[in-house]
């Protein structure tokens, strides 16, 4: 299966490939080396609304291209995913909890996971190298992550060059390694040419191994110019041979994995100081995974002719003794029988000479899982055929936990459903028990608790082990009025209807199966009519369902189309307009048997429905707005100016009022930000003090509000994150936190219409997040509402207390402006929660803060400390920042109190 990743402008419908259930207690957090060239995640730490935030549960759906098992403590495994970041093993709930969540819109990036390694020497610590892509699609450096709280917090070092992990080759590995005696040294494979790294300090620090002598040179395709194909894969794994050390002294011989078919295997035997290629090695192929089985001194290699994860047409298992330098091959199969590579690759430390590998490019009919206990003298399969195309299976495989593995298909013989798998380049043996196994594919983590039961004769039991793990790439949601809360477009698994969030849905979304849904649209008076569009491999690339979801048909499709593009229902499901990929917009009455040409607005636009008058649908490109009132025979440009010409633009329409638009999008290098329009794109107002947006969506409304809650997520005030606004968007609050942030999550955000506060938030790899509001019972929005202060008067405090305040306007507009507090503890005794008080003398208003939590009075404000921060030591200081509204003045606050007591200014 390939993955859809779609991470920014650049990235819409680009490559391949994807990542779970929310972790039970205390998320994970990032912090910036001291003085390193690092990034930290955003100040802002928890809003003034607090959410409860949930994935909506698939259960996979993505590729798994690395799982790692601790050495020395039973239980700890950990698993990496492409694009949507690494997961740690629970071993009590049986489900993975994910650790990357706390990786910021800025970088992205880093939810690409291109290695990981789990200290044996200290199992509290764990690191990652991340980093998506190599070439200019990723803006930023990889960096190597650092915990010592497996993967609760971490600090980061920011590397020379990009690493990707959603790059050719990304299922070779692993990369990055700790050296089991000194677990002080790691070394990082690095792709582009860029060669071995070392770290000598924990991964604090790197440095180039200067005497490594192949940086590698193969690449998937080098007539590439995107810098994708043609990237050189470079270093892929690195192994010790822990017998070679001793603890605290370093291991001397290492062996280290290079993609260059002639030269795929170097050695040190001096703890890296210098490096030779082995002689005698296989040539013609690249080693996938090099693993050495200490008890008998043998490294095994796996081989296959490219770098996958897709392709490999051949394949080899090589072994090498370390003891005598002697090289062979102990591949399963005749070369000339094999049409994929070798990858997936383990030994079970139980079990001396006992060793497991996968077919990884096998596709067809299934993927292929072989296994010794000799060290490679004999293999046998996990199925080989009776009589073809009859097969007989080794396994039994129970997917009822996922039930959608099936893909709902009905395959002849030899295929089976559910299949073991394709892209299977992860495999690992539990290190402690020989029972245990678990591997990754393209679609998730399947594993077995009986897997001697092979070697008995009897059959071992494969089921998914992937509960926590959510690694789908959203593209678009919808939340319809009735039926089912959620339905939901995504890439490489089409998309789903949701009616238990919290449950694995039977089926994912068929006839027709699209391999990526793009976009989808209800009929906003007739939400049983449901439409999608997406990608497949031949027509059709369109489905209707008249119930909601739960069951679909073939829609017809104009000649030339090649995509899926956007799709939008008219209000009472009399028509759609569908602008796909390959030809221009189209418009249709009924469920699309015929289709005619629009008129009037240019292919690739995108286009919505207005959710009250069924005639009317909206279109949009390149900064300019278009409105049909016919059905989407023929559209009208509008005039309204200002709009953001280039990067991505999302729109919608609110529901039950005609013509009422909201638009979100742009790029840094244009106009950027949110707009809205109340008479059907005629005009379009900006609205102040939001830096930057990027989708938008509605939800029910708050009590005694009469108009929809706005969800979007954007930029506002300097800080990124999900916003709400119950009053028509005169105010926003955050909604998310620094532990959510989930990476890129600009594609799609709608509210529920039917319960307040909770939002459907898409992500690029970490499937659909779901929040709840703290006042989700209906109440007033506390970020708009801060009520009564019935603390004394900050502007007239009776005592002096120890502490100074610094205020400074850092930004202002017309109507808005922000600024920065900083409260420092002049005293001797540390301070244990704190509310700082001020009185403005211009009627500002705040309108929302982030370190503290806000409530204001009038003129009277108080700022109080949240649960990360209520501790402030002697002579250290916390800072706060907010912005706010104005009417005229914006004069600074003249006193300022601690409590009731007052506080120095500076």
């Amino acid at each position: 299966m390939r993955s859809s990743a779609r991470p920014l402008a650049a990235l819409l419908a680009a490559l391949t490939l994807t990542a779970g259930l929310f972790a039970t207690g205390a998320p994970a957090s990032a912090r910036a080396n001291d003085g390193a060239p690092v990034a930290e995640a955003s100040d802002v730490s928890l809003a003034a609304d607090t959410y409860d935030w949930k994935n909506v549960r698939i259960d996979g759906g993505g590729f798994v291209p690395g799982i790692v098992f601790n050495r020395s403590e039973r239980n700890l495994a950990y698993a990496r995913t492409d694009i949507g970041g690494a997961y740690r093993w629970d071993q009590a709930g049986k489900q993975w909890t994910p650790l990357l969540d706390w990786v910021d819109w800025d970088h992205w990036g880093w939810t690409g996971v291109v290695s990981l390694a789990s200290d044996s020497a200290d199992p509290d610590n764990v690191y990652a190298a991340v980093g998506t892509y190599t070439n200019s699609w990723d803006p930023n450096n990889g960096a190597v992550l650092r915990s010592s709280d497996r993967g609760a917090s971490w600090k980061a070092t920011e590397l020379p060059f990009k690493i990707g992990g959603n790059m050719p080759g990304r299922g070779m590995g692993e990369r990055l390694a700790v050296d089991p005696n000194k677990n002080s040294v790691l070394y990082l494979g690095a792709p582009s040419g860029n060669g071995l790294w070392r770290s000598t300090d924990s991964g604090v620090t790197w440095s180039e191994v200067t005497a490594f002598p192949n940086p590698g040179n193969y690449s998937q395709d080098p007539t590439d110019t995107s810098g994708y194909g043609n990237d050189n894969q470079g270093i892929v794994w690195v192994t010790f041979d822990e017998r070679t050390g001793s603890a605290g002294s370093a291991t001397q011989d290492i062996y280290v994995g290079v993609a260059d078919k002639d030269n795929t295997v170097y050695r040190s035997t001096d703890g890296g100081a210098t490096w030779s290629r082995i002689a005698g090695q296989p040539t013609g192929y690249l080693a996938h995974k090099g693993v050495l089985d200490s008890s008998n001194g043998y490294l095994y290699l796996t081989l296959s002719d490219t770098g996958g994860p897709y392709d490999g047409g051949k394949g080899r298992i090589w072994r090498y003794a370390t003891a005598t330098g002697e090289w062979k091959d102990v591949s399963p199969v005749a070369e000339a029988d094999t049409y994929y590579g070798f990858s997936g690759l383990s030994v079970d430390r139980q079990q001396p000479g006992t060793l497991m590998a996968t077919a990884y490019s096998s596709w067809w009919p299934d993927t292929q899982i072989f296994r010794s206990t000799d060290s490679g003298a004999t293999w046998t399969r996990a199925w080989d055929y009776s009589s073809y195309p009859n097969r007989t299976n080794r396994f039994t495989q129970d997917v009822s936990s996922v039930p959608w593995l099936t893909w709902g298909a009905n395959p002849t013989p030899p295929e089976t459903t559910p299949k073991l798998g394709w892209m299977t380049e992860a495999l690992e043996i539990d290190p402690f028990d020989s029972n245990r196994m678990m591997y990754g594919t393209g679609a998730t983590i399947y594993g077995t608790e009986n897997l001697k039961n092979w070697d008995s004769g009897s059959q071992f039991k494969i089921t998914p082990m992937v509960k926590g793990l959510e690694e789908t790439a959203v593209n678009d949601l919808a939340s319809p009025p009735s039926g089912a809360p959620l339905l939901s477009a995504l890439g490489d698994i089409g998309g789903f209807r949701h009616t238990d969030l919290d449950a694995v849905p039977g089926m994912m979304f068929t006839s027709p199966n699209l391999t990526s849904t793009t976009s989808l649209d209800f009929a906003e008076a007739s939400p049983n009519t449901v439409v999608r569009v997406g990608s497949a491999d031949a027509a059709p690339h369109i489905g209707f369902s008249t119930d909601n979801g739960s069951n679909w048909f073939q829609g017809s499709e104009p000649a030339g189309v090649t995509g899926g593009g956007t799709v939008a229902a008219a209000a009472d499901a009399s028509g759609f307009v569908w602008s796909p990929e390959g030809v221009g917009v189209q418009h249709t009455t009924g469920y699309g048997s015929s289709w005619s040409a629009s008129t009037g607005i240019p292919a690739g636009a995108t286009v919505e429905s207005d959710r009250k008058n069924p005639k009317k649908f909206y279109g949009y490109k390149a900064g300019t707005f278009y409105v049909s009132t016919d059905g989407g025979a023929t559209f009208t440009a509008k005039a309204s100016t200002g709009l953001p010409a280039e990067g991505n633009v999302r729109f919608k329409a609110v529901p039950g009022i005609e013509g009422d638009v909201w638009l979100a999008g742009g790029s840094a290098t244009g106009a950027y930000g949110l707009w809205h329009s109340t008479d059907s794109g005629a005009t379009f107002t900006k609205s102040s003090g939001i830096d930057q947006a990027d989708s938008v969506g509605f939800g029910k409304a708050a009590a005694g509000a009469s108009y929809q809650t706005l969800f979007v997520t954007a930029k506002i005030g300097g800080v990124r994150g999900v916003f709400r606004s119950t009053d028509a968007g005169t105010t926003w609050t955050r909604i998310n936190d620094d532990a959510h942030q989930w990476g890129w999550i600009g594609a799609s955000i709608t509210g529920d219409p039917r319960i307040y506060g909770r939002v459907y938030v898409s992500t690029n790899g970490r499937g659909i997040m779901y929040g709840d509001s703290s006042d989700g019972d209906g109440g007033t929005d506390p970020g708009t509402d801060p009520g009564t202060d019935p603390g004394t008067d900050p502007g007239n405090p009776p005592g002096d207390a120890a502490c100074s305040v610094t205020y400074k306007v850092t930004n202002q507009w017309s109507g808005g402006f922000q600024a920065d507090v900083t409260l420092t503890n002049t005293g001797t005794a540390a301070l244990d929660g704190w509310q700082l008080g001020w009185t403005f003398a211009d009627g500002q208003k705040v309108t929302q803060m982030w370190n503290a939590t806000p409530t204001q009075d009038g003129a009277k404000v108080k700022a109080a400390s949240i649960s990360w921060n209520g501790k402030v030591a002697p002579g250290a200081s916390v800072g706060f920042g907010f912005t706010g509204t104005l009417t005229g003045g914006n004069a600074v606050p003249a006193a300022f109190a601690l409590g009731d007591e007052a506080c120095a200014t500076g």
